[in-house]
């Protein structure tokens, strides 16, 4: 069994920091009950961080101590792992683009995936499926364009969307419009009227 964790602890401090890694990912070392084990062993010995069901995180090493890695990194890290699409909730997205004030409390991120939570030290971060249309143009401005005028809804999207206008290069605003059909009839119609208005 210490060979086991010795294994694990190798492979996981060859990957870069922040890097999550999957019980499922270690088979080739051991079976699933064995490798479970050794994961929490690793944890309660704080060389592994406990991010959520089967995903374990490599701490970051500063001169200060040990810290987990930054919700960015491990969100952007777990995507890429998993295949899915997550990204910045509606709030956020509209705080980045100045269409609000209002900064989220919570870290909370949109997924293709399950919903679930994640662990980063003290810190949990949400993530919520979405339908496809809120993940569209995920990591582009165009697409925090759309989150931020989900989130803000049909009363204010008129509003924010002559704001946007002014504020967001026009290719970038272009690339909003053209994704209007993808959109629901309510956005998709407040898109056009801010774009030929």
């Amino acid at each position: 069994m210490q060979w086991l964790t010795e294994q694990i602890l190798a492979h996981v401090e060859g990957l870069p920091e922040g890097t999550p890694v999957a019980a499922k990912g270690l088979l080739h070392l051991g079976n699933r009950a064995a490798v479970d084990q050794a994961l929490s062993r690793l944890t309660e010995r704080g060389r592994l961080i406990r991010a959520g069901r089967g995903v374990y995180l490599r701490p970051i090493k500063s001169r200060f101590g040990t810290r987990a890695p930054s919700v960015e990194q491990a969100v952007e890290a777990l995507a890429s792992q998993r295949g899915e699409v997550i990204v910045p909730n509606g709030a956020a997205a509209a705080n980045a683009l100045g269409l609000t004030t209002q900064v989220p409390a919570r870290s909370v991120y949109l997924t293709s995936g399950r919903s679930r939570t994640m662990s980063l030290g003290k810190q949990v971060v949400e993530l919520r499926h979405a339908p496809r249309w809120q993940l569209t143009l995920a990591n582009r401005p165009a697409g925090e364009a759309v989150r931020a005028l989900a989130w803000l809804g049909p009363e204010k999207a008129g509003e924010a969307l002559e704001t946007l206008k002014r504020r967001m290069p026009p290719a970038a605003f272009g690339e909003l419009v053209a994704a209007a059909p993808q959109l629901p009839t309510w956005l998709a119609q407040s898109v056009s009227k801010a774009a030929h208005g």
